[in-house]
């Protein structure tokens, strides 16, 4: 499984859109999209700060790692 991106919650718990976040972060849809739904292979540091600093959150509030045996067991 590895990386989850857990922007949505964020989002929500900020009661903060999609496009905002996009506009505050100075990324396009596309690519917060790709974030978003696990496809995305890297994130810069200073993508991953701007996010933060945007949802005034830590990036452990964002990332979670979970192994195939957390999913299994």
């Amino acid at each position: 499984m590895g990386i989850i991106i857990n922007i949505d919650v964020m989002l929500a718990k900020r009661k903060m859109s999609v496009t905002e976040l996009s506009e505050r972060v100075g990324i396009t849809m596309a690519n917060l999209s790709i974030l978003k739904n696990g496809k995305a292979k890297a994130i810069r540091l200073s993508t991953l700060e701007a996010i933060c600093k945007a949802l005034e959150c830590q990036p452990g509030d964002i990332l979670e790692y979970k192994s195939d045996d957390d999913i299994q067991g």
